[in-house]
């Protein structure tokens, strides 16, 4: 089905030929063949090894793009420089925390007016269908602040990135990264009936994730089996790609590619990419598109894969693991909820099926799904059925074509273009309810759950196709290869008139004069200092989990409504994670806050041991800092990040960052993102202090390994050193300078 190979291969008349059996080929030239060497080349200023990019455009979404402006503002900002598409598609329902929604997006179209950008009102496009259906473009390159960035499928390269990383592109300041790897997803053969596109994903995602195959790499996706796909399909495929945590994703196009841009009215926007012969890759990765097979990722990870016939068959073992997966993430207040209950009579029982969003609200998904309902109902029992198309365009081709009355006949229910069933903020299922969704993602809280508060439901991805086929059979789990499937797809019409009548483009017509609206909830970013001689950091939290998720560094979900404003989001800090993070971080920035008032009574504490307080507190910083042992998987929310910071964080210690976008995020929140190889020497725990004597001086000149004493709760004192790695000269000035803001108004 999907086979790994973690040796190089060289592409030649459309096939991969192992490294080891390619004699004569040149593998620095075979790198600068690859359809991703081109794109990013085509964007960069820097030299072919350490990349400057320059995007084409950006998005962003209700619940980032205000802070990103705000920073911008703060920076310097008078007009967008490229096209800003501004989305409404996360608090969209305006149901939490009064009025501060709808003044989120009052500010974003005020924000629009000023500066010159694309304002999408609410329930009108998710913002990852919108920027397929308006903004791709063979040969592009797009950057967005939600981690689903992605739009390889098309012919453009995209990243999701923290909103710092877009700040720098409105202040025509360069993306900068080292030239990635780049690994090939040669695909041959046809999916069968019945398996869609999440199937292909997470049988991708199933492969590579636990061992970082293609962790911070571009995956190419080529070979015949890609023709063999509708660019719908591929889109499917394409934006769950940010679950392999790779850095981007490209596609070869084809005349299917074509067919989408022709479609979209954009036919200037398509151009043939392909690599060239003699293309080299660093790995490669073989899907056979025909042996795949309906699949299932159970709690808590997409990559948490099983063939779902194989767990219909034998479900008891695979719940428990999940079951006992909770517990270990939540304690006792679970133990109370079986995840095992759901199998009834030898059969798994869901309470729910949700189709939406980027990946699963697209119309191939959403008229395949009412095929295979047609003529049918739910039921009276209490499954239930939500399908939310991604954009109006989508719900109004398919309210043309009859699909979506079909469905209402069945009994599910119609929603408007939302992406609350990916960070908990729609479709909620109730206490220990099991939910299938065609969604992104499945992470701890990622349904709306409050463990916390002793409530718990758990969430299992599943392609559309399977879903609606569970819906068929009334709740009782389902493989869509066991019905009937539709044997085609009618062409798809978009209608422009939609977006025509509806969408502000104020692109290149920037009027400076308009008043940016605010609401109560808009703040600006507290002041922030710059770095200090040395440092003392108080260890506040200790996360020893596997993989720390930036879901569980700050909730999504009911948090969501309070991202505009950073002192009052800070609050909810590692809330569900360690719930006595923030009064500890609180604790440890009243002390520094003493320090800058000369109050060095107020701080002693801190410094006890390490010499005389007055002293010390004339050039030692005072900050807090959170062990994670890989922190960082998931949204690209800079809010993990800046609330750190602004309860006085000045530092992570990690073995290793999930993603890329996590660490830049540190850093461009002025954080120090060191890292250990030995975490058992660290054994670092809450209350211990770490004091770096010239801290300020080992990143000015790119020190790498900082030493430090740690001061341990226990009474001992260690030596210790952390490393800081990889940093280029401009991410140690903002460090330096405490955070983007002040680096951009030295």
């Amino acid at each position: 089905m999907v086979k790994v190979i973690t040796n190089g291969a060289f592409y030649r008349d459309g096939k991969l030929i192992p490294e080891t059996q390619a004699a004569g080929f040149n593998k620095e030239e075979g790198k600068k063949k690859t359809i991703a060497y081109g794109i990013l080349q085509a964007h960069n200023s820097g030299d072919e090894k350490n990349l400057k990019i320059k995007f084409d455009g950006m998005a962003s979404h209700d619940i980032t793009y205000v802070g990103i402006i705000q920073t911008a503002r703060a920076s310097g900002l008078s007009k967008f420089p490229v096209p800003y598409v501004l989305t409404n598609c996360h608090n969209s329902l305006c149901a939490v925390g009064g009025t501060i929604n709808e003044d989120d997006h009052v500010f974003g179209l005020s924000a629009a007016e000023k500066y010159g950008g694309i304002f999408v009102p609410a329930h009108q496009a998710v913002i990852h269908q919108y920027m397929r259906e308006m903004m791709a473009g063979c040969g592009k390159m797009l950057i967005g602040s939600d981690s689903h960035t992605r739009y390889g499928a098309l012919g453009t390269m995209a990243m999701g990135e923290g909103g710092p990383e877009l700040v720098k592109q409105l202040l025509n300041r360069p993306y900068e990264i080292k030239y990635p790897d780049v690994v090939a997803i040669y695909m041959t053969g046809k999916p069968k009936p019945g398996v869609g596109p999440q199937d292909v994903a997470l049988a991708i995602i199933g492969a590579v994730f636990k061992d970082g195959h293609v962790k911070n790499k571009v995956m190419e996706f080529i070979g015949p089996g890609v023709s063999n796909m509708t660019a719908d399909y591929r889109n499917g495929i394409d934006v769950m790609t940010t679950e392999t945590t790779c850095l981007s994703s490209i596609w070869r196009t084809d005349a299917e590619t074509k067919k989408w841009y022709d479609a979209h009215l954009r036919s200037d926007d398509y151009k043939e990419l392909n690599p060239g012969e003699g293309a080299y890759y660093d790995m490669y990765i073989e899907v056979d598109l025909s042996t795949v097979q309906p699949m299932i990722a159970l709690p808590f990870h997409p990559s948490n894969v099983y063939d779902l016939k194989e767990f219909i068959a034998n479900p008891k073992d695979v719940l428990e693991d999940a079951q006992n997966r909770g517990i270990a993430q939540y304690g006792d207040k679970v133990k109370t909820y079986k995840l095992t209950d759901r199998i009834v009579n030898g059969k798994v029982v869901v309470d729910q099926g949700v189709i939406a969003g980027c990946s699963g609200g697209t119309f191939e998904n959403v008229y395949t799904a009412a095929q295979i309902l047609r003529g049918k109902d739910l039921g009276k029992g209490a499954f239930n059925l939500s399908v939310y198309p991604a954009s109006q365009p989508v719900f109004l081709e398919l309210v043309r074509d009859g699909s979506i009355s079909t469905l209402m006949e069945t009994g599910a229910t119609i929603r408007s273009a939302f992406c609350g069933p990916c960070f908990g903020a729609g479709d909620v299922p109730c206490n220990n309810g099991f939910s299938i969704r065609h969604t992104t993602r499945n992470f701890p809280n990622r349904e709306g759950s409050k463990p916390s508060d002793g409530q718990i439901s758990w969430v299992a991805l599943m392609d559309a196709r399977s879903i609606a086929a569970t819906a068929l059979n009334g709740g009782v789990l389902t493989a869509a290869t066991d019905v009937e499937i539709p044997d085609e797809v009618p062409e798809y019409h978009f209608d422009k008139a939609v977006y025509d009548n509806r969408i502000y483009n104020g692109y290149g017509k920037e009027k400076p004069e308009t008043e940016l609206r605010f609401g109560p909830n808009i703040t600006d970013w507290p002041k922030m200092t710059n770095l200090a001689e040395d440092l003392v950091l108080e260890a506040v939290s200790v996360i020893n989990d596997p993989v720390t998720t930036t879901d569980e560094l700050i909730p999504s979900g009911e948090t969501s409504s309070y991202r505009s404003n950073p002192l009052r989001l800070a609050e909810f800090a590692l809330s569900r994670k360690d719930p006595g993070y923030v009064g500890r971080a609180k604790a440890v920035a009243a002390q520094e806050k003493a320090r800058l008032e000369g109050n060095f009574e107020g701080c002693e504490d801190i410094f006890k041991g390490m010499g005389d307080a007055a002293e010390l507190g004339k050039k030692t910083g005072i900050g807090s800092v959170v062990f994670a042992m890989k922190p960082g998987d998931g949204s690209a929310r800079e809010q993990a990040a800046s609330c750190q910071k602004v309860l006085g964080g000045f530092a992570n210690i990690a073995v290793q960052y999930a993603t890329k976008r996590y660490r830049s995020n540190l850093i461009n929140w002025g954080m120090l993102p060191f890292t250990t190889d030995e975490p058992e020497k660290l054994a670092l725990s809450i209350g211990d202090r770490i004091y770096i004597q010239g801290i300020r001086k080992a990143v000015e000149t790119a020190q790498e390994l900082i030493p430090c004493k740690i001061y341990r709760a226990n009474g001992n004192v260690d030596d210790f050193a952390l490393r800081l790695a990889d940093l280029s000269e401009d991410e140690r000035k903002i460090i330096l300078a405490g955070c983007l803001i002040n680096y951009y108004n030295m």
